[in-house]
């Protein structure tokens, strides 16, 4: 059985999808806070439980017969992130997962400036202490980010950001499809295992394939950090959540989402989804 949290989210949704091209129905169970959002795979003969990590005896339950779990990371910027991956992996713990498989980030690590890289880095700590066999899917930065983290250029021909660096932007569509090819192959992936496009283009080379799929010059701005965050704040963002996109920039900055590896398209059999391809469909 696998059984795989956060199906009712895009993600692990895609991956749910894919799994279904490999294996029955039968073998799928999803876990989900509102369950009544997972009807459309309780349609398709998968089954439904309630889960929430926040929820330490409900979780077990939830986790019941699973020979793979695939945990998706808390996307919440105000929660305890570790806290809620904590209970849901002592919970696997406690039922005898098989393996426990996890949505990672490229740049785990514990001096990242993004959050939810050092967020990661714990979490991976606390399955490497586990005891059980597990897989953490180091996902490169979701493409998708790219519509409002360059903001409205397409209206301004401008990209405005606090610090520039390359960034390995990968679609979730393409992240989602592998993580059901590795719970279904033959072969083991044990530890981190990056997934990642096959470029990682700055903002400022971001701004050059804009400028040639719209025919106008597109520029990228580099200001201050402190001003970046008050423009974000003046627009309506709170400030928290000016502060967590910052370091999202600052660690990209720092080349932490930087590398790159053919894992992805090798699993896809196919070129994972480009920079172009994400704007010119956007």
């Amino acid at each position: 059985m696998i059984v795989v949290t956060g199906a009712t989210g895009a993600l692990n949704g895609v991956t749910v999808e894919h799994l279904l091209h490999r294996i029955p129905a039968g073998q799928i169970a999803v876990v989900a806070r509102d369950v009544a959002k997972a009807q459309r795979f309780a349609d398709l003969g998968i089954q439904v439980r309630h889960g929430d990590y926040a929820d330490a005896a409900g979780l077990p339950v939830a986790f019941e017969g699973a020979d793979q779990l695939l945990l998706v990371s808390s996307s919440d910027p105000a929660a305890d992130a570790v806290a809620l991956h904590r209970t849901a992996i002592e919970a696997a713990v406690k039922v005898g997962v098989g393996r426990v498989l996890y949505t990672s980030h490229q740049g785990a690590a514990p001096d990242t400036p993004f959050g939810p890289g050092r967020d990661h880095h714990a979490t991976e700590q606390l399955l490497a202490e586990s005891g059980l066999p597990w897989t953490s899917l180091r996902n490169g930065f979701y493409a998708h980010s790219l519509h409002w983290l360059a903001g409205p250029w397409r209206e301004t021909g401008r990209i405005t950001v606090p610090a520039d660096g390359p960034v390995s932007w990968t679609a979730r569509e393409d992240a989602g499809e592998a993580a059901a090819v590795i719970m279904t192959a033959d072969q083991g992936f044990e530890g981190p295992v990056t997934l990642t496009a096959e470029s990682a283009p700055t903002f400022a080379e971001v701004a050059v394939i804009a400028s040639e799929l719209t025919g106008r010059d597109v520029q990228v701005e580099v200001i201050d950090p402190d001003q970046w965050v008050a423009a974000q704040v003046a627009a309506g963002q709170p400030e928290f959540v000016a502060r967590f996109l910052l370091g999202m920039f600052q660690a990209a900055d720092q080349g932490f989402f930087a590398g790159t590896d053919p894992l992805l398209g090798t699993l896809l059999g196919r070129a994972p989804r480009t920079v172009r391809s994400i704007l010119d469909a956007g």
